[in-house]
């Protein structure tokens, strides 16, 4: 059995991208920003936010003003030291009734410092 559901779908909330990709060299700056904008139907203050791990990353959230409504900018730093892979997200908490969290995932990639790869390139030990 089969069931459709059709309607119109309306937004929560923007985030622009929708998440985080931090990629790049270990040792070097690495961070990205995402914006978060309320649905206009469904404004929303954030009230708390913090990362569900948090040893990868630093993050700030500041309060921006936009020609519609207020909105946030999230910055989200990479501090990992060393090469490799992560996960992460960042939990905000809202003064909304319908949605009274919402997250914004973190994904972050980094290559071998290029110091390294100039020497494993170049057979020196």
């Amino acid at each position: 059995m089969d069931l459709v559901v059709t309607g119109p779908v309306e937004k929560f909330v923007t985030i622009q991208p929708r998440q985080v990709n931090l990629r790049g060299y270990a040792g070097d700056p690495v961070a990205s920003t995402v914006t978060i904008t309320p649905g206009d139907k469904y404004p929303f203050k954030i009230v708390n936010s913090r990362a569900r791990d948090g040893k990868n990353i630093r993050y700030r959230l500041e309060t921006i003003k936009t020609a519609d409504s207020p909105a946030y900018k999230l910055k989200v730093e990479n501090v990992k030291p060393d090469s490799g892979r992560y996960y992460d997200a960042i939990i905000l908490d809202t003064d909304s009734r319908i949605r009274p969290q919402v997250t914004v995932r973190v994904f972050g990639f980094l290559r071998a410092p290029r110091n390294e790869m100039k020497k494993s390139s170049s057979g020196v030990q």
